[in-house]
């Protein structure tokens, strides 16, 4: 069953379709052009003019949706990350030009989470005693929410691994007659060397590592308890991040959520991949499919992916 291409298509267990891949951007405020991120190659911050632009190319080939994350500048980061639940911040600024540009023609998602508006780059507000404060971070994640969903975003994404974050965004979404906005759970997620290149993409100010909320690379069970608490709080779909190291914890996801399941292909993953083809060390495209692939079939309805597009236009 595998002598032709034709056969091997027949009997293939699990399919890799553009409307599977969301793409993850970067809107940056204060730029006049796109700039490119070093540490990911083909991968830039967007001003709104070429957000605009790129969103409609890749909704143009397929993809089935689009996760942004807003980079302020400098001077409006602060301890609270105010700048987080103001309706003209960036992020929201660019939900609005992404609903206005392509209305309800692909899922707009929007990053629910405090680390790019905070000066000291933690996902929430910090108490006395430098430790995030987890039930003041939940008042904030509710404004933020809020503001997001009149911007526009079909799904947000609370990102930030607070206890009860689903919960409360819900309750919040609700009171303020969002009950149509949904929550892609960011519910496992690991506390990961991987995600390095993704602090230059968001400018990060990050001091120190978010350990004492995010999950243990070691842990196996922990995880399956948050995407338990997620569901039972409401959540319409939840993650697994990153995706590629921890396909193991994703295919138990699968196996138990009652809701579609995703996993992030991070940048650390991205960049890997980029650097040993850059290298001539591995045949780009065919290990972009291949990962893509491999995820699919370790049970993610959806994979977010820098190369969401790309592939998309590969696929179609």
């Amino acid at each position: 069953m595998r002598g032709t291409v034709a056969l091997r298509r027949l009997v293939a267990e699990t399919s890799l379709e553009p409307r599977h891949l969301v793409l993850p951007m970067f809107v940056a405020d204060g730029i006049d052009e796109p700039r490119p991120i070093s540490s990911m190659p083909g991968v830039v911050q967007h001003t709104l003019d070429s957000l605009r632009a790129a969103a409609t190319d890749a909704v143009e080939a397929g993809v089935g949706g689009l996760m942004l994350f807003g980079v302020p500048r400098e001077e409006d980061k602060d301890e609270d990350g105010s700048c987080a639940t103001d309706p003209d911040n960036i992020l929201n600024r660019g939900l609005v030009a992404l609903k206005t540009e392509l209305g309800d023609a692909t899922v707009l998602m929007a990053d629910t989470c405090l680390d790019e508006f905070t000066s000291h780059g933690h996902c929430g507000v910090l108490s006395e005693d430098g430790r995030v404060d987890n039930d003041a971070t939940l008042a904030r994640y509710v404004e933020m929410a809020i503001a997001q969903a009149e911007a526009g975003a079909h799904l947000l994404g609370p990102s930030g691994m607070m206890d009860g974050q689903v919960a409360a965004i819900r309750e919040g979404l609700d009171e303020a007659g969002h009950t149509d906005v949904g929550q892609l759970a960011y519910s496992a997620k690991y506390a990961s060397v991987f995600y390095g290149p993704f602090r230059e993409a968001v400018s990060s100010s990050l001091e120190g590592d978010r350990r004492t909320y995010q999950q243990d690379s070691a842990n196996r069970r922990e995880s399956l308890l948050e995407v338990d608490l997620d569901l039972a709080e409401g959540a319409d779909l939840v993650m697994v991040k990153p995706a590629m190291s921890y396909l193991d914890v994703l295919r138990e996801v699968a196996d138990r959520s009652t809701v579609p399941v995703a996993a992030y292909q991070i940048s650390g993953e991205y960049s890997m991949i980029t650097a040993a083809a850059q290298n001539g060390w591995i045949d780009r495209d065919a290990a972009v499919l291949e990962s893509l692939l491999s995820i699919r079939r370790a049970g993610a309805d959806i994979v977010l992916t820098y190369w969401a597009a790309e592939a998309a236009g590969w696929l179609a």
